[in-house]
């Protein structure tokens, strides 16, 4: 079937993050901050969360589980659920898992926390990963108290490409434990080639560290592109922990299930006994990650192309109007990572400015993308090309108005 990503739906007051949460989240600042726009004049550009109506398949299936009546204390105990992912990752990226190395956490987030702590055991072990960086990888280790090392990304004229040799020493410091890798890697949205993560995998081996891979992004990607498991490069690597889940690629996210496959039994173990929930799961969340996983894959091509053509408008428009604006089309995820360094005052706060002078929420710099993240901004762009074509001329006549184009 033909599924309808124009269509523009009314979230306000729904409890959702992106539309009722943003002040507090983006701003830290209560119902008493006002903005030069009213709240409903904003297009909200910012948290991973699409515009987009959940596919028909998901729907019908929550429908009919919700007709079932009963919603007791949950998890999975039979076979349907793991052997529609493995199923899944077998179809999309030709890998294959052992399911008893498989976990369930209700987001990458929290198994992220508590995979930190679980590993880092002593209090002067460190936490390495790659910046820019998504800020809970930050908070991950805030939260446990450890150290963090940062090893910064090259950015070459709108690719982003690993430091390795700045990687390889700081893996080598005998406090660091874990390296949390990022493929696809958010913000830049970098799809990483055989070759890079090999050397990835052989500075991890050589130095006996824990690598956990988060791979939330790697369904969406632009045509041609593929995704390479870590698990596929690490074959047998017993200190591998991969994170996967269905929640952003059909914009599930509030319904909290993701899988985490750990393949050292200790670890695991561990982590399972850490799990605040007792094992327990969302009845719904359960069905609605199946039905993606064993009828969602049209819906997921569709929407695939559309933000593909999303990208190419914005591609164009920078191209045309603000040649200043460094931007390349990602390999991945529906966030445009943009850098706005030339075209705005030395200094801007780039979330208050867009806010205030163009009407739409993003999100960018260092503040929220740990490090390295200096004048660029994230774009979301899982949304109605109406609404895109909008914020675009919103931020061209801002950045007019600004003066601070070079």
């Amino acid at each position: 079937m033909k599924y309808d990503f124009d269509q523009i739906i009314d979230r306000n007051n729904t409890n959702a993050l992106k539309r009722d949460g943003w002040r507090e989240y983006i701003f830290h600042a209560g119902p008493d901050k006002k903005f030069a726009f009213a709240d409903d004049e904003f297009i909200h550009m910012w948290v991973a969360d699409m515009e987009f109506r959940c596919a028909d398949e998901i729907i019908d299936a929550i429908h009919k589980r919700v007709d079932h009546g009963i919603f007791g204390y949950t998890t999975v105990y039979n076979d349907d659920y793991p052997n529609a992912f493995a199923a899944w990752c077998k179809r999309r990226y030709d890998w294959e898992f052992n399911k008893e190395d498989l976990c369930y956490s209700p987001g990458i987030i929290p198994a992220l926390y508590e995979l930190v702590g679980d590993i880092c055991e002593n209090d002067d072990d460190k936490v390495l990963f790659q910046t820019p960086s998504y800020g809970f990888f930050k908070h991950a280790s805030t939260y446990n108290g450890k150290e963090m090392v940062f090893n910064k990304m090259k950015w070459n004229d709108g690719l982003w490409e690993m430091d390795f040799d700045d990687l390889a020493e700081k893996a080598a410091d005998p406090k660091v434990k874990v390296l949390v890798f990022c493929n696809p890697q958010n913000p830049t949205g970098r799809v990483w080639t055989e070759e890079e993560l090999k050397k990835v995998a052989e500075i991890v081996e050589k130095n006996d560290l824990y690598i956990i891979s988060d791979e939330i992004h790697c369904d969406m990607r632009r045509s041609g592109v593929g995704h390479i498991p870590m698990g596929k490069i690490m074959k047998d690597y017993p200190k591998l922990v991969t994170s996967m889940s269905a929640s952003k690629c059909f914009n599930m996210a509030g319904l909290q299930l993701s899988n985490i496959i750990i393949r050292d039994p200790k670890l695991r173990q561990k982590f399972i006994d850490g799990d605040k929930l007792v094992g327990f799961l969302n009845p719904i969340s359960i069905t609605a990650m199946q039905a993606a996983y064993e009828h969602g894959e049209d819906w997921l091509n569709q929407m695939n192309d559309y933000v593909e053509e999303n990208f190419k408008y914005i591609k164009k428009f920078f191209d045309e109007k603000l040649p200043e604006v460094k931007f390349e089309i990602p390999d991945s995820t529906y966030l445009a990572w943009v850098n706005f360094g030339k075209v705005l005052p030395e200094g801007t706060d780039v979330n208050d400015f867009f806010a205030n002078k163009a009407g739409v929420l993003i999100e960018g710099d260092d503040a929220l993308f740990v490090d390295n993240a200096k004048g660029f901004v994230r774009l979301n762009l899982a949304m109605p090309k109406s609404q895109i074509e909008i914020a675009m001329d919103r931020m061209y006549d801002a950045i007019e108005a600004a003066g601070g184009r070079k």
